[in-house]
């Protein structure tokens, strides 16, 4: 996961970073870190992608396009 990403999943849940930071249970001033780039433990990281991907987001690796996220269809 990268930090435009990180953001873009925020985004589309409608998270402010107070909102990630608790349900990640990480400070807020980690998740400011991460999305303006600075370097985290890899692990650290691994968390923070875990509670996004629980909350509905899907990463989309660099593909040429550049990378994104989608959200997770509604279970049927």
């Amino acid at each position: 996961m990268l930090p435009v990403q990180c953001r873009m999943a925020r985004a589309a849940l409608g998270l402010k970073i107070a909102e990630l930071a608790e349900l990640a249970r990480m400070s807020t001033n980690t998740i400011v870190r991460f999305e303006t780039g600075k370097e985290l433990k890899q692990s650290t990281i691994d968390d923070l992608r875990v509670v996004l991907e629980n909350a509905g987001i899907i990463f989309i690796p660099e593909n040429g396009d550049g990378p994104g996220i989608r959200l997770k269809k509604p279970a049927s």
